[in-house]
Order: structure tokens, then sequence, then C-alpha cells
């Protein structure tokens, strides 16, 4: 373990530490997509990450339709989407077991030959959850029973353009609002509720909808919303749907920008698309009152997300260029290492290590380090596509793909 890496791993705990005190120490929740923070980073140590020959055990496996939906763990309980049948589903489950104790019809099932069902992840928050269906309608459901609260078209209201592979967007809280990309015309492609009614707080900026959802962060002194939507990187007051910036264009195939933005450290925002797009870094400037970005660097060949997210440790990105599994230095683009072998895997980052879902069910752990790739374990848990990024949650790991979802204790054991 080089100096460098030591170092990046120190710093880096501090800050999780820090955070953590903040957030009163809640480690005990995957509330949304990519987890607590949106960024696909746990923030539990000590887990199990050698393994025995014939792989960890596995606690539970059930049966899970079809869909992408990520797993969101609030209070021993998961909140994910499912299609059976005609019909789209969210479904309750107790985490321990994977008993459902609820489901609530969403939609007609979506229909694509690149997998069919729901792509969005419910997000967990108080006493209501918050789903998105792969045909546009959004609900806030009780979290108790599954029953709608309220609920909005998007199509119908908004006149959304429906994507090609169907509506992907996550929700995600800002204080008392629910923020997502609507993709509406006549400035109504991003969309604030009031999370309790379900009123239109304000709607915002105007574009095609894209497959990426947004994150909310602190920067230049500035709380913002950052949205890739289908050919455009935006920044929008959370409170009024003010557009402070926006960088454009920034077009792909089909307006498949399925990864999130990454918010790195002070002032900078990393983004990246598969299609031949690539990869860029930008920098907000102000100037008074204005708000503008320019670009630090950009490259069609060292990271395309296809449809997962990178992830950041230090001044590293970990993340697939495709098939490929790379780490690239974030403030220059420079790539350290390439890596085959999972194709279009998803990953997450805790305790100083990848966790990677291979496309084919293959799982892996490896040291989240600069200077080689170095896989510690490897087995096989699932067969088929997985497109879903792992959820991490009190050294249990939760995998799905378009058949099954299956519980892996990563417990350590005394």
């Amino acid at each position: 373990m080089n100096r460098d890496y030591q170092l990046t791993l120190l710093i880096t705990m501090f800050g999780v530490a820090v955070l953590l005190a903040g957030c009163g120490g809640a480690t005990a929740e995957w509330p949304q997509y990519q987890g607590l923070t949106r960024d696909n980073v746990s923030h539990e140590t000590g887990w199990l990450k050698t393994w025995p020959e014939d792989g960890p055990e596995v606690l539970w496996r059930i049966p899970m339709g079809e869909g992408y939906s990520g797993i969101s763990i609030v209070d021993g309980r998961i909140y994910t989407m499912l299609s059976e049948g005609d019909d789209e589903f969210a479904v309750c489950l107790d985490a321990s077991n994977g008993t459902e104790i609820w489901r609530s019809r969403t939609d007609e099932k979506f229909h694509s030959g690149e997998g069919s069902g729901p792509r969005s992840t419910p997000a967990v928050d108080d006493d209501r959850v918050y789903v998105f269906s792969a045909k546009g309608k959004l609900y806030g459901l009780d979290i108790g029973s599954g029953e709608k609260v309220w609920g909005h078209d998007f199509v119908a209201e908004f006149e959304s353009g429906m994507p090609g592979f169907g509506f992907a967007a996550s929700p995600i809280i800002e204080g008392d609002s629910l923020l997502i990309e609507a993709g509406g015309k006549n400035g109504k492609s991003i969309v604030a509720f009031d999370k309790a009614t379900g009123e239109i707080l304000w709607t915002s900026h105007t574009d095609r909808a894209g497959y990426s959802s947004p994150i909310v962060i602190d920067a230049n002194g500035v709380r913002q919303a950052i949205f890739m939507t289908g050919s455009s990187l935006v920044s929008v007051s959370p409170t009024d749907g003010t557009v402070y910036w926006s960088h454009v264009p920034w077009p792909t195939g089909n307006d498949i920008n399925a990864a999130v933005p990454i918010h790195l450290p002070g002032d900078r925002i990393f983004v990246s698309a598969a299609y031949d797009k690539g990869s860029v870094l930008v920098q907000m400037k102000s100037d008074g009152d204005k708000m503008s970005v320019e670009e630090v660097w950009r490259s069609h060949d060292v990271m395309e997300n296809w449809m997962s997210s990178s992830v950041l440790l230090g001044e590293y990105l970990y993340g697939f260029d495709e098939s490929i599994l790379k780490c690239i230095e974030a403030g220059t683009g420079e790539q350290k290492w390439a890596h085959r072998g999972f194709g279009r895997g998803t990953l997450l980052l805790s305790d100083g290590h990848l966790i990677i879902l291979g496309e084919g069910g293959n799982l892996g752990i490896a040291e989240a380090n600069p200077s080689e790739y170095k896989g510690v374990a490897e087995t096989q848990v699932l067969e088929g596509r997985c497109f879903t990024p792992p959820t991490l949650l009190d050294g249990k790991l939760y995998l799905r793909n378009q058949k099954e979802l299956v519980c892996i204790d990563l417990s350590a054991k005394s």
C-alpha cells in the first residue's frame, strides 16, 4: 500500500467521520438511489472482504419481477419497484428475510428490448415513499401501507416526451421539497413538489428527459441542485428553480445521459456518458451575482459511463468506461489503470474498497487503489443481466437482476 494511497484513505475516513457526526451518526439507512449521500458510497467499515472458496454466505434469495430499480432500505424495510404480468408495482419487503409487506400498483408494465420494468429507485423520507414509474407517473405513498397519498402524470400534465428506454430519474428530497427531472415542455423540464401534499412548487428549464438523477450540493456558498438532462448539465436553485448556470451542448445518442453527476470538493462537477461522448470536468465561477462554468478537461477516451455512475475517493475516480473498469485522476482525466472482466458493471465504494457487480452477476472486491487494480475476492452470485447497483447496509449486501433479489452476509464474524 503506497504512501499516497494511505494518505487518501486517512483523509477520506476523517471526512466521513465529520459527515456522520453532522448526521447524528445515522449510518443505518440507504434511503434513496446511490445511498445516503447519493454518491454510491457506504460509510460502513469492517465488513468481510475475503471469502471462503464458495463465496460469502447467502442469507436469502427471492424471486423478483423485472426492472432495474435500486434497493432503498430504512428501518429494516426494503423499498424497490418491479413489474409482473402487465403491471408495475412499488413493493416493501422485510430486509431480514425478503418477505413482502405491501405492494402498490404504479402503472402498466413498460416493455423494452433492453429490459422491461421500472428504472427509478424509491426515495424514503419520514412517513412517505416516493416512486416514479417507467411511464412517467410520480406518487407519494404512505410508508406503512403503500396507499397513494398523491400523484402526478408527467406526460399528461407537463407534456413530457416519453424517453425511448422509459423514465429513469430517481427523485431526491430537499427539505420539504421533492425534486425530479420531468422532461416537460415550456419551462417544465425540472419540477419541485411539496413532498407532503404533491403541490407543484415550481418548474424550470426546458429540455428533453435524460436518464440521470439529480444531486443537491453546496458550492461557491450557494445551495444548488445539479441535473443532467437530455442535452445539458444544469444547476438550479432548489428553492425556486432559478437557473444558476448550464453547460451545453451535451447531446448523446437517444439522450442517454444516465450516470449521476459527481461533486468534487470545492466547486467542480464531473459528468460522463457513453455513445462516444466521454467525460468532462467543469469548474464553477462567480462574477458578482452571476455564476458560470468552464471546462477543466474533456476526454472521449478515458471514461464513458454507460449507465452506472463512477465513485470518488480522494482525487481519484473509479468507474466503468463502457465495459472496462478504470481509475482516473479526477483533476486531469489521466488514466491510472484499466481492468476487464465485469462487462458493463456497477459498483459502490466502502471502507477503502470497491464492491463490483458484473453485468453477468459476478461479484468482486478490489482495493480502491490508484496505483493498480488489486482484486481481493470474486464469486458468482447471480445469472443474467445485472444493471442495478449494489446496496450495502449493516453488513448485508443486496443485489438484484431481472429475476431475483439476493441478500449476502458480509458482516465480519468473530
